[in-house]
């Protein structure tokens, strides 16, 4: 009987890092985009290679960069590179890693960067644990995030740290960067001979969105799904892009920056009176997984403090819509969301309202709060009637007009106007009739 070989007495071979790994530049020559920190004669560089950097925040969209630029910066600096990520890590590996850059510097006099990746994932907790390290000089500390360090690093860690902004990557940028993944030999594809049409290329390059890593992925994916022909070459064209690609990776975290960037330029569009803007912003939310109500929440709330009293049909559509989208669900209630958001987009605009309210709240918190005029009270029982409850009393259907000119504000507020409709749409109206009844006894 035959003996069995055991299962592994061949050692596996290494994993091959995917290509955008392997194409991750070593130095300045090879850096793409960021120009504003990095360019000759910029502060960052200047810092970099003089070899006097402090502690950074690296603030930068998903592959812009981030993580290369630590790497080229402990290249440059000589020094060692751990890397940590906070998704995974934890005060441990933190202590680890510390206790090791001790131990270097005692023995060689070599520094350590510390890299950590995602540094808003930590709690403050852990963020703490940094601080201390980074105060004495012990490590050179960077963190990369996607989010606003001002709401997501504690402010010990951040006044400590020099904050640097990563812009998204350029079509041009991301262009360069895919090229010269296909023509270099060593890391790149170059020994696989590809040939990518144009419109293959600037598909790939649109659907990336300015993310290098997604860029190289998907053509790598597409690199390897299509078949060398006689001479050696692979052919790529949109429809290999498309299937290595499957849809837009669209970059949003509910929680975070892209939540508020993306709901302050869908509420500013339509103030604004731009509906298509409008309808772009509230498809960026829907299709990148936004929750429905929350928009329809901010469309009510809009209706309200940026339409009012100019189109009191505003706030009909907008309740419309959210009753729409809690009846029916998504993807059929985001129509309901687009007229309402079209029809706030193209209604005049007034926040009258909204600074009418805003004041009464200001003066209910610091003004005098006084009782209730005797002559707009019930005089609910006998002893109420005799106190003055109601007396002076004027019944508006019983004049001219159903209307009368008396006080209804306690004294010290008698005269005071909080509402000043504006002029457009149906406030003029309003506007006109407030003349007619108050003219000039409001001031």
């Amino acid at each position: 009987m035959m003996e069995r070989m055991p299962l592994f007495d061949v050692p596996p071979e290494e994993p091959r890092a995917p290509l955008a790994a392997r194409m991750r530049p070593r130095d300045f020559t090879t850096f793409v985009g960021q120009d504003h920190l990095v360019a000759p004669g910029r502060v960052l560089r200047c810092c970099i290679e003089s070899d006097q950097l402090p502690s950074l925040i690296l603030w930068g969209p998903p592959g812009s960069g981030k993580t290369t630029l630590a790497h080229i910066i402990a290249n440059v600096t000589r020094s060692h590179f751990d890397s940590l990520s906070a998704v995974t890590a934890g005060v441990a590996d933190l202590r680890r890693v510390i206790h090791q850059a001790r131990a270097r510097v005692q023995s060689s006099g070599q520094r350590t960067i510390l890299f950590i990746d995602e540094i808003h994932r930590f709690n403050k907790a852990q963020q703490d644990a940094v601080l201390p390290f980074v105060e004495n000089g012990t490590v050179t500390f960077i963190g990369a995030t996607t989010e606003n360090p001002s709401f997501e690093i504690i402010s010990p860690l951040l006044s400590r740290c020099r904050t640097f902004r990563l812009n998204m990557l350029t079509n041009e940028d991301t262009m360069g960067i895919v090229q010269r993944a296909i023509n270099d030999d060593e890391s790149g594809l170059g020994k696989l001979h590809v040939n990518i049409t144009e419109r293959a290329l600037q598909h790939l390059v649109e659907m990336a969105s300015g993310d290098a890593r997604i860029a190289l992925n998907a053509l790598e994916m597409a690199t390897f799904a299509v078949a060398p022909d006689g001479e050696g070459c692979r052919h790529i064209d949109q429809v290999e892009i498309e299937e290595a690609m499957q849809h837009r990776a669209l970059s949003y975290d509910k929680g975070g920056d892209q939540h508020y960037d993306l709901i302050s330029a869908l509420h500013k569009s339509l103030r604004g009176s731009d509906p298509d803007a409008g309808l772009y912003w509230l498809g960026r939310m829907l299709e990148s997984g936004e929750d429905p109500m929350y928009i329809a929440r901010r469309i009510v709330r809009f209706a309200s403090e940026d339409v009012g009293m100019a189109d009191p049909q505003a706030l009909v559509i907008a309740m419309a819509a959210q009753q729409a989208v809690h009846f029916i669900g998504l993807p059929e209630g985001s129509l309901a969301l687009a007229q309402a958001v079209v029809y706030l987009a193209c209604a005049p605009k007034s926040n009258s309202l909204y600074l009418a309210y805003s004041q009464v709240q200001e003066d209910i918190k610091k003004g005098r709060i006084e009782p209730v005029p005797l002559h707009l009270r019930n005089p609910e029982t006998g002893l109420m009637r005799d106190m003055g409850y109601g007396k002076g009393y004027q019944y508006s259907h019983d004049y001219p007009g159903h209307f009368s000119l008396q006080e209804y504000l306690p004294p010290s507020l008698q005269g005071k106007r909080y509402y000043v409709p504006g002029d457009q749409g149906y406030e003029a109206e309003i506007a006109a009739r407030l003349e007619r009844w108050w003219g000039k006894h409001k001031k």
